[in-house]
């Protein structure tokens, strides 16, 4: 796999989500442990951020009356009843474990529902850079995770899920997406295994 035209998106990785006081975070927190979510994709990005890979996040906020939320559904609805991702608050900011890297990571504004293609100009980024690998990381496995990879696919992207740095709302549904749901459209790895296919040989790697 070519460093070159291959990209990491990084969904959801927010206080909301991943803060042990986020509104959210009982929504994936067992999900989120057993895969090692967060240490997991900390260990890919450190791996990763001095090589031709790019890495794009697509964070998910609302203003404070959710007037981007018209009429909405299911986890959406949860969103807005909860208070949660607001712009200005806490809940809305990305994890402190990414800090770090914030000025090696391109952040690609306006999602606002399940698909990070929606709203936002993440396909024009991908064309731009010649992107053909779009690899995935985050939250919420059954939701966000699937919604995105699924469009990435119609799109002609090959779309690599990572197994250890996804997070869902059970453990169950987890495996199950893993093994049944992800399948039909892309190829599942562990993080370990992604960069064991990325010929990262010629690329400087950070000490």
């Amino acid at each position: 796999m070519n460093p070159n035209d291959t990209a990491l998106l990084l969904i959801g990785f927010q206080n909301d989500y991943y803060a042990p006081d986020g509104i959210l975070n009982g929504v994936v927190e067992a999900s989120a442990k057993a895969s090692n979510t967060v240490v997991n994709t900390i260990k890919l990005i450190e791996q990763l951020v001095e090589t031709p890979v790019l890495i794009i996040s697509a964070p998910i906020f609302f203003t404070e009356g959710y007037e981007e939320l018209v009429d909405p559904v299911g986890i959406l609805n949860t969103i807005k009843e909860v208070g949660a991702f607001q712009a200005s608050g806490k809940g809305s900011q990305t994890i402190e474990e990414l800090s770090p890297f914030q000025d090696k990571i391109l952040e690609v504004p306006g999602k606002r529902g399940l698909n990070a293609f929606v709203n936002t100009n993440l396909a024009t980024t991908l064309q731009q850079r010649g992107i053909r690998n779009l690899v995935l990381a985050g939250a919420v496995t059954s939701i966000c995770i699937d919604s995105t990879g699924r469009s990435a696919y119609e799109q002609g992207y090959n779309v690599i899920v990572l197994s250890d740095c996804i997070s869902a709302r059970t453990i169950f549904e987890q495996e199950f997406y893993v093994e049944n749901i992800f399948p039909l459209y892309a190829k599942t790895l562990e993080s370990v295994e992604l960069l064991g296919q990325l010929d990262l040989g010629s690329c400087t790697q950070p000490s």
